[in-house]
């Protein structure tokens, strides 16, 4: 689906597999109003809108923004480490909690009370470096029996480290309720692509 992606300056969390280290900084970017970036955002009339960052929920007033977004009819959704609390949003936003595996170097973040916050809609995303983060996500899906109701999991193969031909073959080998995502502007644009 065509999105416009909103992405916030800086991130306290430092995953060893970050596609986005310029995001990094808090004064890396352009800053920008939020009525600016809602403008943005509609000139490009887009059906989706993703919020992301850095970590968006690390800015103030990353609320403010997802509400103000809202109210053009798109669909938004808000991408997040899981190190942060979610009871805040406004009503109406998709969240994509980014459960950290070990190898990301980020696994004591998470927040594992925020799986409790999550209903029809919001999405679970795993980023796995190896086989020892596999295990990890599997352990995790078990233990939380996640993937089974409204909320689905997405495992993911960290760029340059783990395979996604590996990864389908351990899905299609475990049965797991889990997706398989790709970083689909690295395969279409190519790895050093940003801005599309």
């Amino acid at each position: 689906m065509p999105c416009t992606f909103v992405r916030l300056a800086g991130c306290p969390l430092r995953c060893t597999y970050c596609d986005t280290p310029q995001a990094i900084p808090t004064d890396s970017g352009e800053w920008m109003r939020i009525a600016d970036v809602v403008d943005e955002v509609r000139r490009r009339a887009r059906p989706l809108v993703l919020v992301t960052g850095g970590e968006p929920l690390a800015q103030r007033n990353c609320a403010q923004l997802l509400s103000e977004l809202l109210t053009m009819g798109s669909l938004v959704q808000l991408e997040t480490s899981g190190a942060y609390p979610l009871a805040d949003l406004p009503a109406g936003v998709r969240k994509i909690v980014d459960l950290k595996a070990p190898g990301s170097g980020e696994v004591l973040r998470n927040r594992l009370d925020l799986l409790a916050d999550l209903s029809a809609g919001d999405e679970i995303k795993i980023v796995l470096t190896d086989r020892a983060d596999y295990e990890w996500a599997r352990g995790m899906i078990e233990k939380y029996q996640l993937g089974l109701g409204d909320v689905p999991v997405l495992l993911s193969s960290a760029w340059g480290s783990l395979g996604a031909d590996q990864l389908c073959q351990w899905l299609l080998e475990d049965r797991l309720p889990a997706r398989l995502q790709l970083q689909l502007h690295k395969v279409i644009w190519g790895e050093g692509a940003s801005g599309v």
